[in-house]
């Protein structure tokens, strides 16, 4: 059977991609944007990728396609699928019928963190022996892929709160049906889909909706948006997490080092293991938490979980080092929000002291572009030592309220990548960082960046 996916280059739709490759289908997709790490994985496995939506792609006709939420009417793939009755379906449909029917789910839901709860999660259930399928959002390094389909009923997905498709407005993760489910935390985002918190909130509770009388939910404990979720009907047991014992929290983490990289996992009252990892941030210490949680639901001892946690190699761009060129270590991060940006920047802070931090971001996500969350950037940034802020032509609104809310000395906007690149190449000092911070490419500013450092220490 030939399935074509339209927008196959997202990161949902490149761990479908995956796991209709070894489910055996004929796989083929088309998307207006390929780049890593997403676009390697699919050349790796034989995925052949058209770049655009030419209807051109779609002759012969594939058995089935699958359109992503990225996609909408007037865009030439879909008007032509409509136009010729080819049979098409959503992401989360298709995931729903060919892959979780029958399978225990472990969904990790929230505003942050769940790219690497769920790669946390399903590390630990691989680390204990169980062969867990998955599907995240970003590459673990443990595993080197986004996606698979794995060997026992248990099956993590990373359960994402934005719309389904265009012809279904639901929230992807309606499809899913988790028996465990881990909701990180909660606030506004997706501005261009949700008027306001409120809307996010009605979603998350008809997930909490789907949750079977014997499953589980994990929740932190004070997380207000949340509670009022909960408050709004629930009928599955509830465990509260908490960092530092917080009030009312079964499980919960003490002891926690100030940049996150080792804690004790208590549960009622018990210590029941201890952590030292490479990860930093107490964003990070909750992600583990959480992690471990759900796999004690799935039959994992917390002290095996803990073990696990120790093994972890992290998730790509989450930040992610990229390289290191004489002294200057470079770092790519997939910020989509101030509140990751704010937690990232103070995870890093407290590994790296009094060092330098230079902090570069693109404002990507359709929220940000959007200007929602503009009066809390200066504030999530005032960690970095300098701040390089790029402004694309979609971006509206101005960023220079943003410079000058951080300070002239402190902060710039640039339209353009490569004088970004110019800046930093005579700024930097050897023991600096650099924060790389977009949840899209960044127009390659990666390797521009590495290059340039390299040039500049060969000049000198």
């Amino acid at each position: 059977m030939h399935l074509h996916i339209l927008g196959i280059c997202g990161t949902f739709m490149a761990g479908l991609a995956l796991l209709a490759r070894e489910r055996g289908f004929h796989v083929s997709g088309s998307d207006a944007s390929v780049y890593p790490p997403m676009s390697e994985q699919l050349q790796a496995a034989g995925i052949g990728i058209h770049e655009g939506y030419s209807a051109a792609a779609l002759d012969p006709p594939p058995d089935l396609v699958v359109i992503g939420n990225a996609l909408s009417r007037g865009n030439p793939a879909v008007e032509y699928v409509l136009a010729q009755g080819l049979p098409y379906t959503s992401g989360p449909q298709w995931l729903a019928e060919q892959i979780l029917q029958g399978r225990w789910v472990l969904a990790v839901a929230g505003t942050h963190g769940k790219t690497t709860a769920s790669s946390l999660l399903a590390w630990i259930l691989e680390y204990a022996g169980h062969g867990p399928g998955y599907l995240i959002g970003g590459v673990p390094q443990n595993f080197g892929a986004s996606a698979r389909l794995g060997r026992s009923p248990y099956f993590v997905v990373e359960a994402d709160e934005y719309d389904t498709a265009f012809f279904d407005k639901r929230s992807k993760f309606i499809h899913y049906r988790p028996r465990t489910l881990i909701l990180n935390n909660l606030e506004y985002d997706h501005a261009d889909i949700f008027p306001h918190l409120e809307a996010i909130q009605q979603q998350f509770h008809y997930l909490v909706r789907t949750v079977p009388n014997n499953g589980l939910i994990l929740v932190p404990s004070g997380d207000k948006a949340l509670a009022t979720v909960l408050s709004m009907g629930c009928w599955t047991p509830v465990v509260n997490m908490g960092i530092a014992g917080g009030v009312g929290s079964a499980l919960a983490a003490r002891a926690v080092a100030d940049d996150g990289s080792n804690f004790e996992v208590w549960y009622e009252n018990s210590c029941q293991g201890q952590v030292h990892w490479p990860l930093l941030g107490h964003h990070n210490v909750a992600n583990g938490l959480a992690a471990i949680g759900a796999a004690r639901h799935a039959g994992v001892p917390i002290g095996q979980g803990c073990q696990a946690l120790e093994r972890f190699q992290g998730v790509r761009r989450r930040l992610e080092v990229c390289g290191k060129v004489n002294g200057v270590t470079v770092y790519d991060d997939f910020a989509h929000h101030p509140t990751a940006i704010s937690k990232t920047l103070a995870g890093l802070r407290a590994r790296v002291g009094k060092a330098r931090i230079i902090a570069v971001l693109e404002p990507r996500s359709n929220t940000m572009k959007l200007g929602v969350h503009k009066d809390s950037l200066a504030p999530a940034l005032a960690l970095a030592d300098r701040v390089l802020i790029y402004q694309p032509s979609d971006i509206k609104w101005s960023l220079i309220p943003i410079v000058h809310a951080l300070g002239p000395n402190k902060a710039s906007a640039f339209f353009d990548i490569q004088a970004i690149v110019d800046n930093l190449r005579t700024y930097v000092q050897g023991g600096d960082h650099i924060v790389l911070m977009s949840n899209g490419n960044f127009s390659h500013i990666q390797q521009q960046l590495l290059k340039a450092l390299r040039e500049e220490g060969e000049g000198r």
